[in-house]
């Protein structure tokens, strides 16, 4: 079933940590404290997985505070959010401050398709990494003065991801962190792509649409920037259970 907890973490900056050791291949996480009204929340942050799986992230700049909607209304601590368009939530796929532009989205699926055709790999292999479709995406996105909002995935290998993150969470006036809400004191997990999953997979039954988690970073000028993650399992290409198509 979708995910029973879900719902978004608000506060301000308190602190930043990494796993101690990383070696390469194994779960690795950045673990980012919020200071709210009803205490410290507690987020963690998957980077990284075991090779067979993969993990890629995601920068979308280019916002404002203004882009957010309900979400400015909200007070700190952690809110629930419904599974909706309109309730604040996050879909990667679906929500107006993270989707691609069409011509994008035909150009990533027409490449998978092809990666797909000539490497005939099983179902559940970790096939929607970063391609060359994000190549080109990534020279657009140096062009000066561009006028398209296009954002390339890059492939984690765990600290380059929190690399970029760890600067915006330091100069953040409000963060805001998605994901499931711990069952067990304050904290917030699953913060990552929550649909997608290959049949077969542990987290299938989990998969729904506007449940996806990310940390989203509001600054005092009102730019916003929003940092993405997730499974190079998990299809972006979705139906409306946010099962792959």
């Amino acid at each position: 079933m979708p995910l029973p907890l879900y719902g978004v973490a608000v506060g301000t900056f308190q602190d930043f940590s990494r796993d101690p050791s990383h070696d390469f291949g194994q779960w690795y996480h950045g673990h980012l404290t919020l200071a709210t009204p009803t205490g410290a929340f507690e987020a963690a942050l998957d980077v990284d997985a075991p090779g067979s799986v993969g993990v890629s992230y995601r920068l979308v700049d280019g916002l404002h505070r203004s882009d957010l909607g309900p979400l400015q209304q909200l007070p700190d601590g952690f809110q629930r959010l419904d599974s909706t368009a309109t309730s604040g939530a996050l879909d990667y796929a679906r929500s107006p401050l993270l989707r691609d532009p069409d011509w994008l989205r035909t150009l990533r699926g027409l490449v998978l398709r092809v990666v797909a055709l000539l490497q005939k790999q099983p179902v559940g292999a970790p096939a929607f990494g970063p391609t060359v479709a994000d190549r080109l995406v990534a020279l657009l996105h140096k062009l000066p003065n561009r006028r398209v909002a296009v954002y390339p995935w890059v492939a984690s290998n765990g600290d380059n991801a929190l690399d970029v993150l760890e600067p915006l969470l330091r100069s953040a006036e409000r963060i805001y962190v998605f994901g499931q809400r711990f069952t067990t004191g304050l904290g917030v997990h699953d913060v990552h792509l929550n649909q997608g999953d290959p049949l077969g997979s542990q987290w299938y039954d989990t998969d729904g649409i506007w449940q996806d988690g990310a940390v989203v970073c509001e600054f005092a000028d009102g730019r916003v920037v929003v940092w993405q993650i997730r499974f190079n399992t998990q299809s972006l290409n979705t139906d409306s259970a946010g099962h792959p198509l």
